[in-house]
């Protein structure tokens, strides 16, 4: 055994891990399968701009434990996140709030809002929501929906909300107030000079090979080192040996521009239907950077089959039962840890992919 530890994926979690077993002296190997590391939160300096290659990565807690950790790496910018929904050509405030309620139908007080709410539901009659569609009429009214969730829940999901279940959508967040900040969390921002630099620090002094699948050196791989940390795909590991886990991917569209403000915000959804991609990402929003040029970032949501990247899990009952065989023939493997959205079959925001590296560090090591 050459290595302590072989850590599959660059990402966070692995990242993390890999810091805090290189701390203990303990010997690893990273290897990932892309030319660089940081698996989706990577950002590229193109234009003086960082580019958020794998979509917009914005990070958000309200775990202090890992805000202090992660500012340990970079320091934090002050960027909160307001999104903006254009459904046609009209421009709502996300989340849904006064300003959203004042768009939509001129009203002006809480208790104006609350009631063209409820009128719409009332007008509705669902008390029991056999799908998607009916959830969120149930939930915030037919206006909100048609304009702000349908057509968008339809293109992310690839399917129509009457065929999608009602449990997708268990609440959508109302706000009565004129805020726009779409998160409620205690501390939010981006890393000035971006993510990439953070991994960069995390595996500082660690071997690290890139452009290297661990699929194409597997039996090599499993003899060099005593563990395996693995943040790839837990149903690929083990072959498909019960059938393969269900995913959403993305396709992104990148372009530069010679203006230096494409639509005077971070992140612009898309709502209709019509129109393919579910948002724009203007990237120098997230760092208010000021360059004569811009770049941005169509988002399409996209079809997942295995030559594809997996974005998002489907935690329906089928994939979710599914994945508790993998997890289950994995409990009886001592050899190997799961971890971050692939390994553990569940989506991640990045506080929460922190903290469980960190308590799967803290039980291993």
């Amino acid at each position: 055994m050459k290595y302590d530890y072989l850590i599959v994926g660059s990402g966070l979690f692995g990242s993390i891990f890999a810091y805090e077993a290189n701390k203990k002296g303990k010997k690893c190997l990273v290897i990932e399968k892309r030319p660089h590391v940081g698996g989706n939160i990577y950002t590229e300096n193109i234009e003086g701009i960082q580019v958020h290659k794998y979509g917009a990565h914005i990070f958000h807690t309200s775990n202090k434990e890992v805000w202090e950790y992660i500012n340990q790496f970079a320091e934090f910018n002050r960027y909160t996140n307001s999104p903006v929904a254009r459904y046609k050509n009209e421009l709502y405030n996300m989340p849904f709030n006064m300003n959203t309620f004042h768009a939509l139908w001129g009203v002006i007080t809480p208790e104006e809002a609350k009631q063209k709410i409820d009128e719409e539901k009332k007008e509705a009659g669902i008390t029991e929501p056999k799908n998607l569609e009916e959830q969120a009429i149930s939930l915030v009214g037919k206006t909100i929906y048609e304009k702000l969730v349908k057509g968008y829940t339809e293109k992310q999901w690839g399917r129509k909300a009457t065929d999608l279940p009602s449990f997708i959508i268990k609440r959508l967040p109302v706000r009565f107030i004129y805020d726009n900040n779409y998160f409620n969390d205690s501390y939010q921002g981006i890393p000035i000079g971006g993510y990439t630099q953070i991994i960069e620090k995390m595996l500082d002094g660690i071997e690290v090979r890139l452009n290297y699948d661990y699929f194409d050196h597997k039996e090599e791989m499993n003899q060099i080192a005593g563990k395996i940390i693995f943040t790839g795909p837990i149903d690929k590991f083990y072959d498909y040996k019960f059938g393969e886990l269900e995913y959403r991917s993305l396709r992104f569209e990148t372009e530069t521009l010679n203006i230096s403000n494409y639509q005077g915000n971070a992140v612009v959804n898309y709502t209709e239907y019509e129109i393919p991609y579910t948002r724009i990402i203007e990237h120098k929003h997230f760092d208010f950077v000021d360059t004569n040029k811009t770049i941005i970032t169509r988002e399409y949501p996209a079809k997942w089959d295995k030559d594809k990247e997996p974005y998002y899990t489907i935690n329906d009952e089928k994939n979710t039962s599914l994945y508790n065989k993998y997890k289950e023939l994995s409990a009886n493997d001592e050899k190997i840890i799961f971890g971050g959205r692939l390994g553990q079959y569940k989506y991640f925001d990045m506080d929460k992919v922190i903290a469980e590296a960190l308590k799967c560090a803290k039980q291993e090591l």
